[in-house]
């Protein structure tokens, strides 16, 4: 790896005018592609909202801080009249949120009891084949009895779910938030994006997520604490990733043997056996890493969360931004630190100054390591992937758990995990980055990373995953984000490098570059993202004229207005339940509850 490195190249060396010019190429060519890249999926990310213009979320807007009406004793009627007032021409209808959770609980209690009656039932018929055997007699009674209690006991819960459900009950319930429809997509987009009232935190508006992406629990949350959320979940997230510090510096302890039989004498017995030592010392600091940092994702899901999101793709927006700055902060910095300057971290903080150079010594010095991290996340990673062994073992734990029993058979269908998938692929372009001009012979490792990940993720996005939400592309201005952070970790290393290799005029060419960059990432905020975070009147109004066009308009109006029902509110009945080949245990009726998504 050394020989193919620029700490190969002699101090002062002119040679290092073609690692600058590589750098310029590098760098300018990587902005050409993001920027040609943001408008191709800006335009893909138009296509997408007129190819699903019938869904109910583009006539929808969520109203949070609802203000509560003193004469009516209710923020129902608020809404109402506050729309009616201002907006009666494009106003429609709305959906107040209660806050459900005694209702909740009662639908699932009553889920379950209806499952049991549906087993006892089937199982039931089974015996009654048998019935003349007087051995299962005493067990069909038995049954009988079951089924006789279990029914009792949903008609209980039935009472008081339609109780609570009652008008006057729920009105107690009122939430300050509501789902309001409008006549049409412009007028939508124009409440979403203004503001409603000379008090800004009241009548706060947004557009609504899709019906199956609402976070109904966040919504509890009143929207005045949501900073307060917020910074709990950015301090939860930095003491985990100075917790995970302790592993991660274990782990390079072991990549360097040297260190490693100072501070562990026994480890000299590795040398004993031939080959060994290399797999120690090489191999295995990846291996345990990687273990590691396959947890870490869903524990800062967890925490995202707890940010207090409207929508579930929100809280994994957040999560893939904090999975991804954490395994900068671990896998990246803390490895080159841990590795290779952990006894110089007193002068990396008392001269700061000095933190380019650090940082260019400790890149070349980690090269062999990454190029084992890349080799084992590929071979270990994209194995995981495909057999799912975190999920099969959980599916495990459940089913021999009470936690698993009562519930209706899973259909294994899950999403893509973006907050897991996205980090770890943006960490290698990031690591690609740095080493493309410190040591260019990492790149045909990341090139074949690449190609087995593209074969590995069309397979499981077409063939495993399932689509749980439509984001339009909402993804796009991270990855991004991420790329933009591996190119200014290039420059800044490169500068350090140069000044390192005695070539300050190098260094300082290099800063109009990182200026560039820089520059280049604030028009791109001008630029493009606006319109991934808002629905553009135009795009509105011409998706409204199609769908008058085609006589669709009434109908998604219809069921926008219909689409945000809370889960408290879910409608069930009773449903008939014949065995065709044998008569009923007790009735020829069987209590079950609609599974209907909210």
């Amino acid at each position: 790896m050394d020989s193919f490195a620029i700490s190969n190249i002699k101090s002062g060396s002119n040679r290092l005018w073609v690692h600058f010019s590589c750098l310029c190429f590098v760098s300018l060519y990587g902005l050409y592609l993001l920027y040609k890249e943001y408008k191709v999926i800006l335009a893909l990310r138009i296509q997408q909202l007129r190819r699903v213009r019938h869904r109910p979320e583009q006539f929808t807007v969520l109203v949070r801080e609802i203000p509560f009406c003193v004469e009516h004793k209710a923020r129902a009627c608020c809404v109402d009249h506050f729309f009616l007032k201002h907006l009666p021409f494009t106003y429609h209808s709305y959906q107040i949120l209660y806050d459900g959770k005694d209702l909740e609980e009662l639908l699932r209690q009553a889920k379950v009891i209806a499952k049991n009656i549906e087993d006892l039932s089937q199982g039931g018929a089974g015996v009654e084949k048998h019935k003349r055997e007087a051995s299962l007699l005493d067990q069909s009674e038995k049954d009988v009895a079951k089924l006789s209690l279990q029914q009792e006991k949903l008609e209980e819960l039935r009472l008081k779910i339609q109780q609570l459900q009652c008008e006057h009950m729920l009105k107690e319930k009122e939430l300050p938030v509501a789902f309001v429809t409008f006549k049409s997509r412009l007028d939508a987009a124009l409440v979403s994006q203004s503001q409603q009232h000379s008090h800004p935190l009241i009548w706060i508006t947004e557009m609504a997520p899709e019906p199956r992406d609402v976070s109904w629990r966040n919504l509890t949350i009143p929207y005045r604490i949501l900073p307060l959320c917020n910074l709990v979940v950015v301090l939860a997230a930095a003491f985990l990733t100075l917790f995970f510090a302790i592993p991660v510096t274990a782990v390079q302890g072991i990549a360097k043997f040297e260190k490693l039989k100072k501070w562990f004498p026994p480890a000299m017995a590795v040398q004993l056996i031939p080959g060994l030592r290399s797999i120690v010392t090489g191999y295995l600091p990846s291996f345990i890493l990687n273990g590691f940092i396959y947890l870490v994702p869903f524990a800062i899901l967890g925490m995202a969360k707890l940010a207090g999101c409207s929508s579930k793709s929100k809280e994994e927006i957040k999560a893939c931004n904090m999975v991804f700055y954490f395994l900068v902060g671990n896998v990246f910095f803390l490895s080159l630190i841990s590795g290779s300057l952990l006894d110089e971290i007193g002068e990396y903080l008392s001269h700061p100054r000095n933190i380019p150079a650090h940082l260019a010594s400790a890149v070349s010095a980690q090269a062999d390591f990454f190029v084992t991290y890349i080799l084992t996340n590929g071979l270990l990673g994209f194995s995981l992937e495909i057999l799912q062994p975190g999920l099969l073992s959980w599916k495990a734990i459940k089913s021999c758990c009470r936690y698993g029993r009562g519930k209706e058979k899973d259909p294994f269908l899950f999403s893509l995990p973006y907050y897991r998938v996205i980090p770890l692929v943006a960490l290698s372009v990031l690591i690609g980055m740095v080493y493309a001009i410190v040591a260019p012979l990492l790149l045909p490792f990341l090139v074949g990373y690449f190609c087995l990940g593209y074969a590995v993720y069309i397979n499981q996005i077409e063939d495993v995953y399932d689509t749980v939400y439509e984001t339009c592309g909402q993804y796009w201005p991270y990855i991004h984000h991420h790329i933009l952070v591996a190119v200014i970790l290039m420059q800044i290393t490169m500068i350090g490098l140069f000044g390192l290799k005695a070539k300050p005029a190098a260094s300082i060419s290099t800063i109009p570059l990182l200026i560039l960059t820089v520059l280049f990432n604030e028009y791109c905020k001008i630029r493009f993202l606006p319109t991934f975070y808002n629905y553009s009147i135009q795009n509105a109004k011409e998706n409204d004229d199609l769908d008058e066009k085609n006589n669709h308009l009434e109908i998604n109006i219809e069921n926008a207005s219909s689409a945000y029902c809370p889960p408290c509110l879910q409608p069930w009945n009773f449903m008939e339940s014949v065995s065709s080949s044998t008569d009923p245990l007790v009735s020829s009726q069987d209590l079950k509850i609609n599974d209907l998504s909210p």
